[in-house]
Parts: structure tokens; C-alpha cells; sequence
């Protein structure tokens, strides 16, 4: 079983080569919800509009929802507030939006058919009337090269309150499209579209393949009618009342399960047996609650060699649940300090044995986690600790520290890879609701810190990161600070011809547009976005 494996079954029948064309809309399709409405509660809480500007922007979005302003004028009155601003500072705005709000917003499945297309050397970009500070972040994170979005003037580094034309949204989307076609050398009636908006009906019909996802009231009927596959997801967006339910169940089930163990001990005197049964129940009665299912590969090195340390990539805070699940006893955990103060699951988690560092301050992290020493020689147990440090904010994986290895080495014990491939389709980083899914889990054979010293630690842990890298299907190359900003160029602009772009293709599909249009017409108009 692979993750998301039926969203992908399509892509991977499909021919391989560049002249294929994968082209993802943005707000709705790759992400929930809408990007411009983070920005502008951001730009508001931050001061940089004012609440005036910000009820004058509102009043130019519900114009353009309801038909009565066209998007160009939405982007000019947006564009007017921009004027005099710096574009550096804006870009870094908007990656920090990113790394903050937006990357939990993305479609996990839609994240895997970009994957998918890119593993058959297709054409991926994004196609957006969206703007670069918007989009470009994540490009970034999903690796895709080409991009096209609408965007604003600048010059020498400041918005002038203007914005380049053509702007990319309705028919401007396919000329965005038959100009990367030209670029490129894509066929457009061998490629796929994937949107969520009738807004971008006219390269749905464009291209050979549309594929509507999430669709809307109006584009889901016409795809109806059309017979176009529509593919929806829940993944993301506005939990149910159910989802809060059962994650406030599972959170606080930590307690009653470690209560669960009081008897264990009175009856045998034994605080590990407690603990080891309290630990089996909080990891069947979370994970029931959650919906947390459990597809595990190599789950014989689990047990092959203990004691071990057991490191894992940390994704979301459900891996906690997952880690007790596989390991069930004897285990000693690491957490940060900041655990050590919330209310009942602090402490509970302080009378279980973990040890809470303080991840800003080393020399004390280190010698905090000398009891595991002495846990791991003398009782037997097996730590269990992410040598990322932290969550990442996406699927890729962030450099290791290298305290995990050295507390390895210094208990003669060996290192267990866990690699954990999708537990932020549960709960990503930031978000509180868990939801129901089925998380793959690799376990890869212990590796032998007999032969290991001080002197070439690094070496052994770029060994074990590379493990982590080939089993997740990404690059074999140190992973940059989450906190580092973009280079330029990382993000390819694709230029767009403002005069003699060819409109064949978009006369070509003129009278199918003008059928679906009329049906259009005929149901009733959605709520239409900046997207």
C-alpha cells in the first residue's frame, strides 16, 4: 500500500515526458480555503492597512462575488494599497505566512499528485491569479519550477499601485498556458488541468485532461455534464463538530489512561509495569478515538534489538501516539519543556518518565537526558526521540541534531530508524483537530553503534538521515533551515507574451466554451475568489 495511492492511479497510467502538462490552480485546489484572506487579517493585525482600508478591500470582494466588479478591478483597488511598499519585505511577509499558516492548508493528497505527476517527468506549474508572495512559498515546498500568477508593478523594489498585464485569470489563464506550452514544448491536449473554480472554465476546456477538485456548486455541475471526474477532499479545511470531539477525547484520554495503571501497581509494586500498561492503553484508546490507522512495514526490527534508540521524523504531534503504539513498553520519552507546564498532561507525561529539555540550550539538554543512560543500561528501556528537534511544517525533512546518536553511543545500544510517511495528514504542525486517516510507517533494520566515535559522529548521522531521505522518496541532500528564506530563482517566472500570443487553441474550443458557458448561466452563480 502506498499513501494516497488512489488519487494517483490516474497519473501514473499516463505517459511519461516533459510535453505532458500538470497545471494545479491554487486557493481551493492546492490548499483549503483562500490565501488572500490570511493575508489581510495578517496585514491588518500587523497595522500595515488600516481598518478603513481593510472594510474598502472587503467591499471590492464581495463586489467581485457578486459579478458587479470584474477581477481586474479587484486587483487594481488591491494594488492601491501596495503603493510605496517594498517587495523584499513582502516576500518575506509572505513566506513567513507560509511557514505560519498556509503550509498546513495543503492538500495532502494534492501534495502526492504533484509528486506523482513530477515522478513521470511532466510539466507541473502553477497557474494562478493568485500573486507570487502568495504562491511562490509554496511552490517552493512542493518543488514545483514554474509558476504563473498575477501580479503587481514594481519598480526599483516598490509597488507603484499599478499591476501588469495580462492579468491571469478566465481566458488570461490560457494564454498563460499555450505561452508555457510554446515554452516548453507541452501539448496541451495531452495535459491536465486540476481546479476548483468555473472562474477557470475556459482552460478546463482547454487542455485534453480537466480535472476538477473541490469543485464549486456551478463547476460541479457542469462537470456533470461534461462527464469530467471530479475528486473531492477533506482532508483539510473546516473540521466537523465530530473531528473537535474526538480530538479533545483523545488529548485528554492521556490521563485516565495513566490512572488506569494505579492498580497495576498496587497489585504488582512494579512502577514499570504501570507504566507499561498505561502506555498500551493511551496508544489503543487514542488512536481508536483519533481514527489513527496503522499500515506498518518492518515491524519486526521493532523488537529484533532492545534496548535501541528509536528515531523517527516528526511531522505532527500525533506521532506520539504513533510511537506508543509501535513500542507499547518500555519506552522513555523526550519532549520540550515548554510540555512540562501544561495542565494534567505535563505532569502525567513527568510521573511516565519523560525527560523535557530545553531545546534552545544544549549543554543542558545534554545533561538532562543522562538518566536515559542509565535507563537504557540498567532497566533495559529504549528511548524514543526525533532528532529533527521539532516539527516540520511539511513532509520534507529538516536537518538531524546530534544528540540522539550520541546518547546511542554512550549506551552501547543501536539506532532504530521509524519512518513515518504521512502522520501530517492527521494533524499537521499548528493545527489542534486530529482526522481520521491511515498513516504508512517504515521500520528499517537497527544500525550498530558499536564501531561509532565521537570524532565522526557527523558522518554516522548523515548515514541514518540519508536512510530517512531514500525511504521518503526525497532528495539525498541536507535540508534547509525551515527559517531561511528563498534564494532567487528559485521559483522560475514564466514569461508571458503580451502581444501576438497565438489564439488558435482558444478559438479551437470556442464552441464548446460557448454550450458550457450557457449552461453555466443557467445554474446559479457561486461565490467567486481570489484564487
Amino acid at each position: 500500500m502506498r499513501v494516497h495511492k488512489d488519487v494517483i492511479q490516474e497519473i501514473e497510467k499516463a505517459p511519461a515526458g516533459p510535453q505532458i502538462g500538470a497545471f494545479f490552480d491554487f486557493d481551493g485546489t492546492l490548499i483549503a480555503g483562500f490565501s488572500a484572506t490570511v493575508f489581510l487579517k495578517e496585514q491588518l493585525r500587523r497595522g500595515d492597512i488600516s481598518p478603513y482600508q481593510f472594510v474598502d478591500l472587503l467591499a471590492a470582494l464581495a463586489q467581485f462575488s457578486l459579478g458587479t466588479q470584474g477581477f481586474s478591478g479587484l486587483m487594481t483597488s488591491a494594488a492601491q494599497f501596495m503603493r510605496g511598499a517594498s517587495e523584499s519585505e513582502y516576500i518575506e511577509f509572505g513566506q513567513e505566512l507560509y511557514e505560519q499558516q498556509i503550509a498546513r492548508k495543503v492538500y495532502p493528497e494534492s501534495r502526492a499528485m504533484v509528486q506523482a505527476h513530477m515522478a513521470r517527468g511532466h510539466t507541473v506549474a502553477v497557474i494562478s491569479s493568485a500573486t507570487p508572495y502568495q504562491v511562490e512559498p509554496m511552490a517552493r515546498d512542493l518543488g514545483i519550477e514554474h509558476i504563473i500568477c498575477s501580479r503587481y508593478e514594481v519598480k526599483e523594489g516598490t509597488f507603484t499601485g499599478g499591476i501588469e498585464r495580462p492579468l491571469c485569470f478566465g481566458e488570461g489563464k490560457v494564454l498563460a498556458a499555450e505561452s508555457l506550452a510554446e515554452q516548453f514544448g507541452v501539448d496541451l491536449d495531452q495535459s491536465y488541468f486540476y481546479s476548483d473554480s468555473d472562474d477557470d472554465l475556459e482552460l478546463l476546456q482547454r487542455v485534453g485532461y480537466p480535472r476538477p477538485l473541490n469543485p464549486n456548486n456551478n463547476l460541479a455541475a457542469i462537470a456533470e455534464e461534461e462527464g469530467w471526474p471530479v475528486r473531492r477532499f477533506r482532508s483539510r479545511g473546516q473540521p466537523q463538530v465530530s473531528d473537535f470531539i474526538r480530538s479533545v477525547a483523545a488529548t485528554v484520554s492521556l490521563i485516565p489512561s495513566a490512572i488506569a495503571g494505579i492498580p497495576i501497581w498496587a497489585l504488582t509494586g512494579s512502577k514499570n509495569e504501570a507504566r507499561n500498561f498505561a502506555t498500551s492503553v493511551f496508544a489503543d484508546v487514542s488512536s481508536a478515538l483519533i481514527g489513527l490507522n496503522l499500515v506498518v512495514r518492518g515491524e519486526y526490527y521493532l523488537w529484533e534489538q532492545r534496548p535501541a534508540v528509536f528515531v523517527f521524523n516528526h511531522q505532527s504531534k500525533v506521532d506520539v501516539v504513533i510511537m506508543a503504539k509501535l513500542l507499547r513498553k518500555d519506552i522513555a520519552g523526550v519532549g520540550k519543556k515548554e510540555i512540562k507546564q501544561m495542565p494534567l498532561i505535563g505532569k502525567t507525561l513527568e510521573l511516565a518518565g519523560t525527560i523535557f529539555i530545553d531545546r534552545e540550550n544544549s549543554a543542558s539538554a545534554i545533561e538532562a537526558m543522562k538518566p536515559l543512560v542509565d535507563a537504557m543500561r540498567n532497566q533495559g528501556k529504549s528511548v524514543a526521540i526525533a532528532p529533527e528537534g521539532t516539527r516540520s511544517i511539511t513532509p520534507k525533512l529538516a536537518p538531524f541534531k546530534k544528540g540522539p546518536f550520541h546518547l546511542a553511543m554512550q549506551a552501547g545500544v543501536p539506532v532504530v530508524p521509524v519512518v513515518i510517511h504521512n502522520a501530517g495528514d492527521v494533524a499537521p504542525k499548528g493545527d489542534f483537530v486530529f482526522r481520521q486517516a491511515t498513516v504508512e510507517v517504515d521500520v528499517l533494520p537497527p544500525v550498530d553503534t558499536s564501531h561509532w566515535r565521537r570524532e565522526t559522529v557527523e558522518e554516522h548521522v548523515a548515514e541514518v538521515r540519508g536512510m530517512f531521505l531514500r525511504a521518503l522518496g526525497q532528495d539525498d541532500e541536507p535540508a534547509p533551515e525551515a527559517a531561511a528564506l528563498p534564494k532567487p530563482g528559485a521559483v522560475k517566472k514564466v514569461t508571458r507574451k503580451k502581444k501576438g500570443v497565438k489564439k488558435k487553441a482558444v478559438r479551437k474550443k470556442a464552441a464548446v466554451k460557448k454550450v458550457a458557458r450557457k449552461k453555466a448561466r443557467k445554474k446559479k452563480a457561486p461565490a467567486r475568489k481570489n484564487e
